[in-house]
């Protein structure tokens, strides 16, 4: 049994929370490249500009990319020959220290009415896997309220054809329109039950954009989705363009004979996520 030490999981959280917020990862920039080269509106155009100047300038002054330093979503897979006191906990700290020493701004209230701040960011969502190993890995991917307000969740019946999840998912978009701060990332839970199916939706936020769904049926799915989505003309910020999405990234999960639950987390332009393995 290997024993990992808390204050490396407390440093590495807090680590963790600063670069996110800082630092745009690599497939996100890609994206957003191609995008400038795949739009023909001018107005578009120049907004793209601007959003590349604004996660460049970010990284070289070691600001957030967003003022919206988001929620702190971590995501952990916890080796089953490994052990941790008080992993919650330590989770927690790290975000605690790495949003107030990273200048972050706290936007976590204590109660969803009473509505008072904690003023430290914490308490985090924390996911918690168990897996085969001794290692602990932890994603943390900061979630902004502008982009998250605009998420759904339908529970279909089983007889939903694969051409109503694709209408639901391109509803969902254009329903949110310039809300989420397009150009997004849509994050697609099929499966699961009512819970299971939004953070399915909230893991393939996670993942590399660059790498599409490893079963064909589901990566074609998601280039359906994709297509349709860059169709509705909303584009860059919502100001019109042919780039509404930079990415449909779809979970899937095993669900129960009588359902079928699909949800749509939306990710702005700054899908933050940073990852590191201890």
């Amino acid at each position: 049994m290997r024993e990992i030490n808390r204050e490396l999981v407390v440093q590495t959280v807090k680590e963790l929370c600063i670069e996110a917020n800082r630092v745009l990862p690599q497939d996100m920039k890609d994206c957003l490249a191609r995008a400038c080269q795949a739009e023909e509106s001018p107005l578009g155009q120049e907004v793209l500009g601007d959003i590349v100047r604004n996660y460049e300038t970010a990284e070289q002054l070691h600001i957030p990319v967003c003022q919206d330093t988001g929620m702190a979503v971590i995501f952990a897979e916890l080796g089953e020959d490994a052990h941790i006191c008080g992993l919650e906990d330590a989770i927690n700290e790290g975000v605690r220290q790495g949003y107030l020493e990273g200048l972050l701004r706290c936007s976590v209230v204590d109660d969803p009415l009473r509505r008072v701040n904690t003023n430290d960011n914490t308490p985090a969502m924390f996911h918690l896997r168990v897996v085969p190993g001794d290692q602990l890995s932890l994603i943390v991917a900061p979630k902004g309220a502008g982009s998250e307000n605009m998420s759904s969740l339908r529970m279909m019946t089983p007889a939903a054809t694969a051409d109503q999840i694709v209408d639901y998912v391109v509803q969902a978009v254009e329903t949110a329109g310039s809300n989420p701060c397009p150009p997004v990332v849509v994050g697609v839970g099929i499966g699961g039950n009512f819970e299971g199916c939004a953070l399915l939706a909230k893991r393939a936020l996670c993942r590399d954009t660059s790498c599409g769904n490893p079963d064909p049926f589901y990566r074609e799915l998601e280039q359906r989705m994709l297509e349709r989505i860059n169709q509705t003309g909303i584009g860059p910020q919502g100001f019109g363009g042919r780039v509404t999405a930079l990415a449909v990234n779809i979970e899937v999960g095993a669900t129960h004979i009588a359902s079928l639950p699909v949800a749509v987390n939306m990710g702005c332009h700054v899908t933050r996520h940073a990852h590191r393995t201890i």
